[in-house]
């Protein structure tokens, strides 16, 4: 039961994180965290772990981020799964990364490689079964943005977009976002008006993702400051205006 519950505050609050709303789902897993506790079950306990991260990140704290990332990656789940261990690598390189330490950064980073690569190629039917070789891709290109390395950032994305099926449609949309955002900065104003347009056209507005948007409305305002005159570009600025 304690479970279930911690679970479903965890729902509330990945819904919050993906609304941009990190005071709500800090709220939601302030809830969850002892209700995980009280479950004594590994994988409840770093789910919400995960989940403070996100939402730590998401309202710049990077160091406590950092914080939650060491309690993933040094818990006892961890220790006996590589699938959980190369996550709070993951995650924890993006932390430091935003701290501006990006030795220790493309450390984490390489032991998540190392540590996925021992991953069983069956996916398990838990949480956690988001983190595929898609994802891993995908979070590494977070990481590649935050230390300014945006062409290689770039080259994560295609990988990740090439393997997620059709039906995931807010995680291509994002994704894509993401891809716009660092031919932004890459100087290739045109191919990333080109490539946000693909991305907003994935969601509904009634229903898209908060992330994708305001990764999106990023791409804008980068394009915006060159005061570029590109067709492509021009265009996509006046049309994007009314949902950013």
């Amino acid at each position: 039961m304690y479970r279930i519950a911690s679970d479903a505050m965890c729902l509330a609050a990945f819904a919050a994180i993906d609304a941009r709303a990190p005071w709500r789902a800090r709220s939601h897993l302030d809830q969850a965290l002892p209700l995980a506790g009280l479950a004594r079950e590994g994988e409840a306990m770093y789910r919400v772990w995960d989940h403070l991260m996100l939402t730590s990140s998401q309202r710049e704290n990077h160091a406590e981020a950092a914080a939650a990332a060491e309690v993933m990656k040094r818990s006892s789940l961890a220790r006996r799964d590589p699938l959980y261990a190369s996550l709070g690598h993951m995650r924890h390189a993006n932390a430091l990364a935003r701290l501006h330490q990006p030795t220790e950064s493309l450390r984490a980073m390489s032991f998540a490689e190392k540590a996925f690569e021992r991953t069983a190629a069956e996916q398990p039917s838990t949480w956690i079964s988001f983190y595929s070789r898609a994802e891993f891709d995908a979070l590494s290109s977070y990481v590649w943005t935050a230390l300014g390395e945006h062409e290689r950032a770039e080259s994560c994305l295609p990988r990740t977009l090439a393997a997620i099926s059709d039906d995931m449609v807010r995680n291509k949309a994002l994704y894509t976002a993401h891809l716009s955002l660092a031919q932004a900065k890459q100087g290739e104003m045109e191919l990333a008006a080109a490539t946000g347009r693909r991305a907003y056209k994935m969601l509904l507005p009634a229903s898209g993702s908060l992330r994708t948007t305001k990764t999106l409305a990023a791409t804008r305002r980068i394009i915006e400051s060159t005061s570029t005159r590109a067709p492509e570009a021009v265009s996509w600025i006046e049309e994007s205006r009314w949902w950013s």
